[in-house]
């Protein structure tokens, strides 16, 4: 097989150096407006199986004449280019799979190419990351295994492992897409019907083994994408919640409700500024850790209405000897193994499909094992 992978930031070089370790794939090409920032765990593989092309996706000629000769597209840039971006895959005759991140975008990309996809006999499956994408597979193996569920309860986090005052944060992958689920309402099912609710509301507690110990969970926007739609009518109760140490989330809800989030303009001293911009601009260079190491919390809860409940848990740390965080390899690895899955031919289906349906549960667990990632079960 030839992989492509578009985008070379930190999931994007996860995914290609996951897909470098597979015996059955011949080549890798990496594209990105920018080539000049690779990672060391991908420095020592450049110029063997590992392609790197400075590409503009916005230049569709070029973008297509990139995707000729490969097997499979998998997208990790930014969300907002995932429709032309499956459109051209499509159009080339490539399986394709991205990190989703819109839920509207993933909506246009069903009602927009399922039917052309089809045709060409190609599997396009948005929101492969680990949320959306882990989470929803979980989820939808034990909505199966209840028959009659009643409620799905998802928890999912990327923490620093040695947390720093005051928001015992560090930044994972982008911090403007952090702030979108902070303030963006968050979708849930509440007595079988799509309701919203607001970013960081309704904050529990949810135990973990140490060392993380005592988490606090609270609503966020976008985690679960269109899960909600699919099991309308049919799930009593469905939410996703974002984990972070304790007190994270009245911290975050304050700096909210001062203004420092919006994303409208204002004058400051003659000049228009983006409250969330000068924010980002700001706290990023204390957010961003050069050592230390993250982890990734997950927890999917499943109960039936005749009591049967379903778990899966993980707790994921940073490859610290390659230098590859938790959030990579949860997220990079996972759009990996689902482009893998369908050049391999195991995901059969064609058209565009969500992970919860398409990606085989038992198949899909495995190969993470196989990359150290272990759901654990029950």
């Amino acid at each position: 097989m030839r992989m492509l992978v578009l985008g070379a930031g930190l999931q994007g070089s996860a995914c290609a150096y996951d897909l470098l370790q597979q015996s059955d794939v011949e080549r890798v090409t990496l594209a990105d407006l920018r080539t000049d920032r690779l990672p060391r765990f991908l420095r020592s593989v450049r110029g063997r199986r590992l392609t790197l092309v400075q590409l503009n996706v916005k230049q569709t000629g070029a973008l297509r004449k990139v995707m000729k000769g490969h097997t499979a597209v998998m997208c990790a840039l930014p969300y907002y280019f995932n429709l032309p971006v499956a459109r051209a895959a499509v159009a080339a005759g490539l399986h394709y799979a991205d990190l989703g991140g819109n839920t509207d975008i993933v909506v246009q990309q069903k009602r927009t190419l399922h039917k052309a996809a089809q045709q060409r006999g190609v599997s396009v499956i948005p929101d492969c990351g680990l949320a959306p994408g882990m989470v929803n597979i979980l989820a939808a193996e034990g909505i199966r295994r209840a028959g009659d569920p009643e409620s799905v309860k998802i928890y999912v986090g990327g923490l620093p492992q040695h947390p720093e005052p005051p928001l015992n944060y560090q930044i994972v992958y982008s911090l403007e897409g952090a702030l979108d689920y902070y303030t963006t309402p968050s979708r849930v099912l509440r007595d079988g019907k799509v309701a919203l609710v607001e970013a960081l509301s309704e904050v529990e507690h949810v135990e973990f083994p140490a060392p993380v110990g005592r988490l606090e969970a609270f609503h966020t926007g976008g985690g679960i994408s269109t899960l909600p739609w699919a099991f309308q009518g049919k799930v009593r109760t469905m939410e996703y919640k974002t984990l972070r140490y304790l007190g994270h989330a009245d911290i975050m809800r304050a700096i909210r409700q001062l203004g420092l989030l919006d994303t409208k303009p204002i004058l400051v001293r003659g000049k228009r500024v983006v409250p969330r911009d000068a924010f980002i601009a700001t706290v990023s260079p204390t957010l961003t850790k050069s050592g230390g190491g993250d982890l990734v919390a997950l927890r999917v809860e499943v109960t039936g209405r005749n009591g049967r409940r379903f778990s899966w848990q993980l707790l994921d740390y940073a490859d610290e000897q390659r230098g590859i965080s938790a959030m990579m390899r949860t997220t990079g690895y996972s759009l990996a193994i689902t482009g893998l899955l369908q050049g391999r031919g195991v995901i059969t289906a064609r058209g565009v499909d969500t992970p919860d349906t398409a990606v085989p549960f038992a198949v899909y667990v495995r190969e993470l094992a196989e990359r150290g990632i272990a759901i654990r079960e029950g």
